[in-house]
């Protein structure tokens, strides 16, 4: 398992598959997985393009640190290793693509360095919430979000591979599209990656670092049209994403100057470990452009 060289003092265990030289793909997991979520996408990618799949600050394989997650495991602080692993890599003109919290990340990048990027590849969260992000069905579902910033966080789950296991069966079953269910392997794997003492909390810096899309969506507001991601963007929005309706999707334009959103049917939030083959397809169809 490759390591990067560190910045900020992390490292991120990084995957690398498929064809030196082809069109270079980034993949992007989210919470609570780690970079298997893009097993399947990185397998039929590989044929025809330079992919590479790395785990997050704080996630998988990567360094954990107990730094202040403000600063070291924000948006900005985790688009930060990635462009230092695409320059270690000598990768540029890069395919970004990613879900939840690997979404947001890979805005970020997009939006600090678009000289990296060719185009970007996500699903939710997407900006243009804004406080619809307080209505009652939403918070019945982001409770988790305030949870995370609680020590109790730590009390209960953290270090205790049987709660690490029922709270992130939890999730992928909840917010999985009908006919989904993660197996027992998944799990097993998932358990061993987040039931390691400091785990689960390090995997939870995200939130701490005011990372997740209750506070983002709080704090937002539209950029002058000049400042918007310029990046081509391609906006993949599942059908039965208890988190991220699709009505939300009505004011990306006033964050991206390029964005097409896709709507992906029969599925909910984990599109890539869910639809492997649609979100494959929309990556190489942006590496073709």
């Amino acid at each position: 398992m490759p390591l990067s060289a560190a910045t900020d003092g992390f490292r991120l265990a990084h995957d690398r598959h498929g064809v030196p030289g082809a069109p270079p793909v980034l993949l992007l997991h989210g919470w609570p997985g780690d970079r298997t979520d893009m097993t399947a996408v990185a397998e039929l990618l590989t044929p025809g393009h330079d992919v590479v799949v790395p785990d997050l600050r704080g996630f998988g394989g990567a360094d954990k640190h107990d730094h202040d997650p403000t600063e070291q495991y924000s948006a900005a602080a985790q688009a930060r290793s990635l462009a230092a692993l695409l320059g270690e890599l000598d990768l540029s003109e890069v395919v970004v693509a990613g879900y939840d919290v690997g979404s947001r990340v890979g805005q970020q990048l997009a939006k600090d360095h678009p000289e990296l990027l060719r185009a970007l590849v996500v699903t939710p969260p997407a900006p243009g919430v804004g406080r619809r992000i307080l209505d009652e069905q939403p918070m019945r579902e982001f409770w988790y979000q305030s949870f995370h910033q609680l020590d109790l966080a730590r009390e209960l789950v953290d270090g205790d591979a049987r709660a690490t296991r029922a709270y992130l069966r939890h999730f992928w079953s909840h917010w999985s599209g009908p006919g989904f269910t993660p197996d027992d392997e998944r799990l097993d794997h998932l358990t061993t990656v987040y039931g390691a003492p400091g785990a689960f909390v390090a995997s939870v810096n995200w939130y701490r670092s005011g990372g997740g899309a209750v506070a983002r969506s709080l704090a937002e507001t539209a950029p002058d049209p000049a400042d918007r991601i310029t990046v081509p963007t391609t906006l993949l929005w599942p059908e039965h994403d208890p988190l991220f309706p699709r009505a939300w999707s009505d004011r990306v334009g006033e964050f991206f100057a390029e964005v097409t959103v896709t709507a992906v049917d029969g599925v909910g939030h984990f599109v890539p470990v869910e639809a492997p083959r649609v979100f494959a397809d929309a990556v190489a169809a942006a590496a073709a452009r």
